[in-house]
């Protein structure tokens, strides 16, 4: 099972649509509010270099934004 990370905020549509995703296709994710996080928000600039949400880590792997096809291939999910 891969270790995935969504870093996001609660009123983010895209960060919405993107956990929807994952929980369709039975992905489990840590969830992270950067929003009230200050110490994650910090993990989440460094990591991706950019302060826009979702940003999603899978298995340290990063991918900014909602990329569906991305995401599927990292974490073996077929269309």
């Amino acid at each position: 099972m891969p270790k995935v990370k969504v870093f996001s905020t609660p009123t983010c549509p895209y960060c919405v649509t993107l956990k929807e995703f994952l929980k369709k296709n039975n992905i489990e994710f840590e969830d992270v509010n950067v929003a009230e996080d200050a110490a994650a928000r910090e993990e989440m600039i460094e990591k991706s270099q950019q302060m826009g949400v979702p940003v999603v880590e899978i298995d340290g792997q990063i991918v900014i934004g909602f990329d569906k096809e991305k995401i599927s291939q990292l974490l073996g999910i077929k269309k």
